[in-house]
């Protein structure tokens, strides 16, 4: 048995290594023979060896099999239909033998091939592959199957990835060599000097180790401050008691005591004293939120203790820490900002008396940051937690690791819905107690009951959102057929088909028939809300929607109407997010009488805030949020079904004050459908602030933290952060913290941001900088309304001043509006140029907050002319830019007509409508540098700035030499760049001073980088400023080194490509470019021509029209070197002037072709 395996072994490898392209009707019977011998073969590593001829194993970045290319989009014709789907028989049989193969295989992950037989094929290779347990994908020409997940685009698999020949001008280059130069022998000439005061220094520590502060010791004494705290607290008392005793106190206690929580007082206060931790439950409505933190507060202060009590409750969201905070200060009769205060982001109103704080969640963990034992604080509560926010999920960790140091800390989780047994056993079988909530009985209406109520008719028409003309490709992308389900139709149709709607009329069912749950529904909306405003009583109305763009559409579509947009019988009001304060809080307010306040809210109007007044809702049933594709590294924001939980929430809203009633415009047996609750945050976002807070607050390894939240995130996402936190230089390669991460972590900001603003202290061109990270930090100032997106485009374009940068038209409109702030124009300036006031004055204070922060760590100086010495140099500017915001990087192709855009997750995508480089039909920038990308069906980039190869050369990541000279690698070989080997000298060394300069600074602060390294510092600024892109996108370059033949290899040394050479010199020559002519030959070869100033050369023959080309640029270069006289060196080789020789006979034939003329 084991000669015939061997026999077989030998006999396969015969098979294997003869040509098949020679005799097509030998294919059949090749492929059978080869799996009829495979199944002979023993199932070890050694059987797959024997394929080398058939199937290759892949080296590069994937493990794997890879089909072999005898039948290439050249060789593989097939003349008739049958001999089609006999070959595609054999195909499917031939891979259901190599899928077996690699599912037996325990070192080979998967099967790449570039057979068209497998492109042609792939559908049922898919299937067969799934039926296998296996995953799929076809990259353009390549299809592979895999034991893992694939991605949607492969850059390893992308013919047409960037690759780039970076030429800059000679004279720019020396310059460059220069300043460099003299920054290296000014480096030498310092490093001989030694600074010999380290003994003096020793000896001063020493001093100052002998001789303490005799005054740090001058603060009170324990007895002393308990005896201050001790009249503080009895003082408190008597100002309770007194507003206890007074009429206004006694109202709103009788007040307070009506709310559900009351009832459960005592028990609440004796397991909060019981226990560490303690899970509450209440129902909408319940008082727990504004209820239990006083609890505490007036149970402490009335045991005489209440100035040692310090409680902080966090809130999910700004307005609702603020509204809280508000409300609790007014039940205590005080104003806010005394026992009772808030802070949140940018706004705060507390003072040192202040005991029971409202904050949001980011608020305390900032705080943890600087005080990880949480000094001072008895009470902690955790508002909301059923949202599963990730800085809720990220506390909730955080917190119980803190509990066993500080056995005094009590912590109490409040939720809204009924899911506390989660919470208490990830805190040990904490005790739970559940607050009924205190509602008005609220009917409920689905779309079925809906249409009945309304008699709205459904059409395939009327259902479709009107997004205006700027959004048209979103309004026809609804009429478009859906080419497979996503989760909003796969949920509908499974729960549709296993109902049925038989107590309906024939009109309703006719209608459900024709719902379509990818649309919102504007006009089904405006249908609810006429009918509420004719037939039913008076009481407010909340309209849940997925977005602020849904938000602000629907609103523009209602204004329109006769009844819903008429002022005297309608207030409409919107609230989301992103809005100023002021603006938010105008929901609260009453309407004048006989007016019905109708709110658009996204869903923070859930539970985080209440509306009083509210007596109908509307759910839509979705919610916008952002999921993230780990898988693809890309975060995608799509509108999807809410939980059951929040369809109850919802409805809630409407008891508060009366019997309400909802309307919820989805089938009943869709809610039914939904998840019992929603996805947690930490699960669906990136995680690369988050993992920066970790490593700040020192818990050890980021994935054995995360690995103890509630739901922990999927390793590929923690390893995606930790590699980008790593690729920026926040971590180092074991995971610590280096000196960029620890200020990164002090900034209160998207690390890349963070990142940012550091190198733009560094570098001095501040200010610019600092305006464009406080605006990516907030909603995007520049207004889009539906009526005049044109004229808001134009404006913008007019701050973009041509410079083809989004973040550039940002600082431009900035400085524009406190000029006009100045003069006292600012609102004609932000009517004029469609601008928020209340953003840019957002943008305004969090400039001051950087600002501050960056001055406390040493980084900015007190004198703001030196930190702008530089803010004029635009080209330094985006070079800043880029440093923070990479890797997010476009490569910019054009071609005939168009441009294309491509990035390293994602392949091919495309710029956002309102981004000013989506104006522009050329972009003179070869890359594009952009902050965030989202997908929306497709991968959107929104703001952008174009940059020149030197910038993100010196600015982007680590460089890694290619195998030829003159040949750099950057993103793991996503990007290659191909120059003169001289240039990449250049490069390098100026990379290797300037990090280095860099570093010194993070070190230390006062370290001065403008004088240090003054040469330097010029020669980045000549190099960014100088750069005029001049190079060329080229795809598909070998990255192995060319064989020399002849006299002409010269030409093909170090991987110069002889086609640029030849359109460089004659381009500097003040020629135009050459052009090509290729011709088919009968053998089967190509023979190109090429042309300029009236000379044609012709090439040799060769295999492609690639290399054709090549060869006669080869003939060109070598005529012109021949008649330019220039004499050999011993081996026959140009010397080393060629290129100026060239230039300078090029020269010399255009001055005497116009003497001649």
């Amino acid at each position: 048995m084991h000669k015939s395996r061997a026999a077989a072994s030998l006999l396969l490898k015969s098979l294997v290594s003869n040509s098949s392209t020679c005799f097509p009707s030998y294919r059949n019977t090749h492929s059978r023979y080869l799996r009829l011998l495979l199944l002979l073969q023993p199932h070890s590593s050694s059987s797959s060896s024997i394929l080398n001829g058939g199937l290759i194993i892949s080296k590069r970045g994937f493990c794997g099999y890879v089909a072999a290319e005898q039948f290439s989009d050249d060789e593989y014709e097939c003349d008739f239909e049958s001999q089609k789907a006999s070959s595609s028989v054999a195909n499917i049989d031939e891979w259901k033998w190599k899928l077996s193969l690699l599912l037996r295989s325990e070192t080979d992950h998967e099967i790449v091939s570039r057979d068209k037989r497998d492109r042609r094929d792939y559908e049922q290779i898919s299937n067969l592959a799934k039926r296998m347990g296996l995953y799929s994908e076809i990259y353009g020409k390549v299809v592979v199957a895999s034991k893992v997940p694939l991605p949607n685009y492969r850059p390893d698999l992308d013919e047409k990835r960037p690759q780039r020949e970076v030429v800059i001008p000679l004279g720019l280059q020396r310059r460059v060599e220069g300043l460099l130069q003299e920054h290296l022998d000014r480096v030498r000439l310092s490093s001989g000097k030694v600074i010999a005061n380290s003994a003096d220094s020793e000896h001063l520590d020493q001093v100052e180790k002998e001789n303490p502060d005799e005054n740090a010791d001058s603060f009170l004494d324990g007895s002393v401050m308990e005896k201050v705290l001790q009249r503080r607290s009895l003082r408190m008392r008597n100002m309770q008691r007194a507003w206890q005793e007074s009429p206004e106190g006694k109202n709103m206690l009788d007040f307070r005591k009506s709310l559900p929580s009351f009832k459960e007082n005592r028990r609440l206060l004796q397991a909060i004293a019981q226990n560490q931790v303690v899970v509450i439950s209440g129902e909408t409505g319940c008082g727990k939120t504004t209820q239990l933190p006083q609890y505490i507060l007036e149970s402490e202060i009335e045991s005489g203790r209440g100035a040692f009590c310090s409680i902080i409750c966090t809130q999910p969201r700004r307005i609702s820490a603020m509204a809280v905070a508000e409300r609790v200060s007014a039940e205590r009769g005080e104003p806010l900002g005394e026992t009772v205060g808030y802070k949140v982001r940018l706004e705060g109103m507390k003072g040192k008396n202040t005991h029971l704080l409202f904050c949001t969640s980011g608020i305390l963990l900032r705080r943890l940051l600087s005080d990880q034992n949480l000094s001072g604080i008895t009470h902690v509560f955790v508002d909301e937690i059923h949202e599963r926010g990730m800085n809720e999920d990220f506390l909730l960790i955080v917190l119980k690791d803190l509990l066993p140091r500080r056995r005094d800390l009590r912590l109490v989780l409040m939720s809204a819905t009924l899911n506390a047994e989660l919470f208490s056993n990830f805190f040990g079988g904490a005790p739970t107690i559940h607050i009924p909530g205190f509602t008005y009985p609220v009917k409920a209406h689905f779309l079925e009951d809906v249409l009945e109520m309304t008699g709205y008719k459904l059409t395939s028409f009327n259902q479709i959102d009107d997004y205006g003309q700027d959004k048209l490709w979103k309004t026809q992308k609804q009429l478009a057929p859906r080419k497979r389900k996503n989760q909003i139709t796969a949920l509908v149709e499974d729960a549709l088909s296993k109902s049925s709607f038989e107590n309906y009329s024939p009109r309703a069912r006719d209608s459900l028939s024709c719902w379509t749950a990818d649309c919102i529904g504007f006009n089904l909306i405006e249908a609810v809300l006429c009918h509420i405003c004719r037939k039913e009583r008076p009481g407010a109305v909340l309209v849940f929607m997925t977005g602020w763009e849904d938000i602000s559409c629907l609103r523009d579509q209602l204004k329109a109407h006769p009844l819903l947009g008429d002022p005297n019988r309608v207030l409409l009001i919107t609230c989301h997010g992103s809005m100023a304060t002021s603006e938010q809080k105008l929901i609260f307010g009453r309407p004048p009488p006989n007016v019905r306040k109708i709110v658009l809210a996204t869903n923070m109007a859930e539970a985080s805030i209440t509306i009083n007044d509210i007596v109908f809702v509307v759910d839509c049933g979705k919610a916008k949020e952002t999921t993230y594709d780990a898988l693809n590294n890309t975060p995608c924001l799509l509108p999807s079904w809410i939980s059951q939980a929040s369809a109850r929430q919802r409805r809630g809203r409407a008891g508060r004050v009366q019997p309400g009633e909802c309307y919820h415009l989805y089938p009943k047996c869709v809610y039914y459908a939904f998840a019992e609750y929603q996805l947690p945050e930490l699960l669906r976002t990136p995680l690369n602030s988050l993992c920066l807070q970790i490593k700040s607050l020192q818990v050890g390894s980021i994935g054995d933290f995360l690995s103890a939240a509630l739901q922990p995130p999927e390793p590929l996402a923690v390893q995606n952060a930790v590699g980008f936190l790593k690729l920026i230089g926040a971590l180092d390669e074991n995971e610590n913290l280096t000196n960029l991460g620890k200020y990164l972590s002090m900034l209160p900001v998207d690390p890349k941001l963070g990142k940012m603003l550091i190198m733009g202290a560094a570098f001095h061109c501040f200010d610019p900088v600092l305006t464009i990270v406080s605006g990516l930090s907030v909603r995007d100032p520049f207004l889009l309304p539906q009526d005049k997106k044109d004229l808001a485009g134009t404006a913008k374009s007019r701050f973009s001043a041509k410079d083809y940068s989004d973040h550039m038209a940002l600082v431009r409109a900035y400085e524009g509006w406190k000029d006009a702030e100045r003069e006292g124009s600012a609102y004609e300036y932000c009517w004029r140029n469609f601008l928020s006031a209340q953003t840019l004055q957002a943008i305004h204070s969090l400039r001051k907050q950087f600002s501050y922060i960056l001055r406390d760590a040493g980084l900015v100086d007190a004198d703001a002319s030196i930190n702008n010495k530089l803010s004029h140099n635009q080209s330094l500017v985006r070079a800043i830019i880029c440093s923070g915001l990479f890797p997010g990087i476009a490569s910019v192709v054009h071609r005939e007509t168009s441009m294309s855009f491509k990035t390293m997750d994602d392949g091919q995508i495309l710029l956002y409508a309102n981004s000013v480089n989506a104006r522009y039909q050329t972009i003179p920038y070869p890359w594009l540098v952009f902050g965030e990308k989202v997908k929306v069906n497709t991968v959107f980039i929104r703001d952008s700035t174009g940059i020149s190869d030197s910038i993100l050369i010196l600015f982007g990541s680590a460089l890694t030499h290619g195998i030829q000279a003159g040949h750099l690698k950057m993103l793991d070989g996503y990007i290659d760049f191909f120059m003169d080997p001289s240039l990449m000298d250049c490069y390098l060394k100026l990379k290797e001073e300037l990090n280095e300069l860099i570093q010194k600074k993070l070190q230390d602060p006062s370290f001065d980088m403008h004088k240090e390294g003054k040469y330097l510092m010029l020669a980045v600024q000549e190099l960014v400023s100088g750069d005029q892109s001049e190079g060329r996108f080229v795809f598909g370059r070998e990255n192995r080194k060319p064989k020399e033949s002849g006299d002409n290899s010269r030409f093909t040394r170090d991987g110069t490509n002889p086609k640029s050479l030849l359109q460089t010199l004659l381009m500097r020559a003040g020629h135009s470019p050459p052009k090509y002519k290729t011709k088919h030959l009968k053998t089967n070869e190509f023979r190109a021509l090429v042309e300029f100033k009236g000379m044609q050369f012709v090439g040799k023959p060769k295999k492609n029209k690639q290399l054709a080309e090549r060869d006669a640029a080869i003939e060109a270069l070598a005529w012109l070197t021949h008649t330019s006289d220039n004499s050999r060196d011993e081996d026959g080789n140009s010397p080393p002037d060629v290129t100026n020789n060239m230039l300078k006979l090029l020269g010399k034939r255009r001055r005497s072709k116009r003497h001649s003329g």
